[in-house]
């Protein structure tokens, strides 16, 4: 098996931005989710109820990131010292935020009311103890430093759209970060520990979807092929610690390095039970 994507989101739930090799830290992928949009209140906003943020592109740039959205740029730098208490799901963060110039600026772009806030040198986060052994340092991603995806899973998910008579899904529906080669579906639900490039990626959790896979990730309307409705039949989980349909796992690293594209992925631990999935009844 090998590396055939590899993604970081500069942005919270802004568009993915392809790479040919990332540095993986203990944190997950340099410059992935490092910034992030949140109510006036500091509470995080993503997708889920602001679809128009998959139209925004973020670039690191010294000192902060550039943004671009419908032909408009602002590049935003941040004073270490300007700070905001800001909360991802059960997470409180204490991170840098944008000045009132460019969260103005940016608040017209999304039409309405937000501010912009940094993971920097100074903010900490740390989650998943339950299932990662340890708390497991992370930037602004919803649980865990990394996403692993198959193109097996794809693969079997498109057929059953079709068979639904909907579109297939490309894998920026699932926002991944690193993409594995493999043909048989749902073989990652085996797999406990990876190892890629010298770096051991514990597959920690399976993740659970949401109306975000139903977005279109350049514009964020909510059309084409629905993955929930296709993940329904044989991925829903029997398990309600996680709760819905499954699609690729969280994974923690135990290591630091460089992964590139191309780089054979290996099985170093496999589980001795797969994760339980709920049978739904066919007529």
């Amino acid at each position: 098996m090998k590396v055939t994507g590899l993604n970081i989101h500069p942005l919270k739930s802004g568009r993915a931005i392809p790479q040919t090799e990332v540095t993986v830290n203990v944190d997950g992928l340099a410059g992935d989710r490092r910034f992030m949009v949140v109510e006036p209140d500091g509470h995080f906003i993503t997708q889920r109820e602001l679809q128009a943020l998959a139209q925004v592109e973020a670039a690191h740039i010294d000192g902060g990131v550039h943004l671009k959205m419908d032909g408009n740029e602002l590049a935003v730098r941040f004073d270490p010292d300007r700070r905001l208490d800001v909360r991802v799901w059960s997470s409180d963060v204490d991170a840098a935020v944008a000045d009132d110039a460019a969260n103005d600026a940016l608040s017209g772009w999304l039409g309405r009311s937000v501010k912009l806030v940094h993971m920097d040198e100074q903010a900490e986060r740390f989650v998943g103890a339950e299932w990662a052994g340890a708390a497991a340092p992370v930037g602004f991603a919803d649980g865990f430093p990394i996403l692993i995806t198959t193109t097996g899973s794809l693969a079997d998910l498109n057929r059953t759209l079709v068979e639904k008579g909907q579109e297939p899904v490309g894998m920026e529906r699932f926002r991944t970060n690193i993409l594995i080669d493999c043909d048989d579906p749902w073989e990652e639900d085996w797999w406990e520990s990876l190892e890629i490039a010298g770096i051991t990626l514990d597959l920690v959790k399976p993740c659970a979807r949401c109306i975000m896979t139903t977005q279109d990730q350049l514009t964020g309307e909510r059309i084409g092929g629905n993955p929930i409705q296709g993940l329904a039949d044989k991925r829903m989980s029997a398990d309600r610690r996680v709760a819905g349909v499954l699609f690729g796992w969280n994974a923690v690293p135990r290591g630091e390095g460089t992964v590139r594209l191309g780089d054979e992925a290996r099985v170093v631990r496999r589980r001795g039970e797969r994760w339980p999935m709920k049978i739904r009844a066919t007529n």
